[in-house]
C-alpha cells in the first residue's frame, strides 16, 4: 500500500487565507492525483439546486464529496479549489467562504479565485473545479 501524505500550508510569511477557508498551499506526496471537472450548483439529476448563491455553493460542493465518496475518499482529500463565481454574484463571496469554512475546517485545500463574466447557463453564480489526492490506485475501469 502506497501512503499518502497531505500537508497543508500556511507560512508566516504570507497572508492568513485560512480566514478566507483555503490554506496557501497543499503539499501532496504518494497516492493518486483526481482532476475533476467543475461542478456547478445542480443536484445530482442535473436540477439547479436554487437561485441563490448559498444553496448553489452547498450542492457544488456536495457533487464533489459525492464523486471522492464514490472513489473511496471524502472532502478532507481535495487539495486544490478553482472556483469561478459568476460577475453577479461577485459581492456575495462571503457566503463562498463561509461554506468552504463549514466543509473543510481542518487543512483547508488551496485554492484560486476567479470572478467571469458569467457561466455557460445565466442561473449559474459558481463553479467549482477540484483536484483531490486519494492514497493508493484505482484499479479498473
Amino acid at each position: 500500500m502506497q501512503i499518502l501524505r497531505r500537508k497543508p500550508l500556511n507560512p508566516p510569511n504570507l497572508p492568513d487565507t485560512l480566514d478566507e477557508g483555503h490554506s496557501q498551499a497543499v503539499l501532496v506526496q504518494g497516492g493518486s492525483r483526481v482532476l475533476m471537472s467543475s461542478q456547478l450548483g445542480v443536484d445530482p439529476q442535473g436540477h439547479l439546486a436554487g437561485p441563490e448563491l448559498a444553496e448553489q455553493t452547498e450542492a457544488a460542493l456536495d457533487n464533489i464529496e459525492r464523486l471522492l465518496t464514490g472513489l473511496g475518499g471524502d472532502l478532507s482529500r481535495v487539495v486544490m479549489l478553482r472556483i469561478y463565481l459568476a460577475e453577479s454574484a461577485r459581492y456575495d463571496q462571503h457566503v463562498v467562504i463561509e461554506g468552504l469554512k463549514r466543509r473543510f475546517p481542518n487543512a483547508p485545500p488551496a485554492a484560486t479565485w476567479l470572478i467571469v463574466h458569467g457561466l455557460a447557463e445565466p442561473e449559474w453564480l459558481i463553479a467549482l473545479e477540484a483536484e483531490a489526492a486519494l492514497p493508493g490506485y484505482l484499479s479498473g475501469d
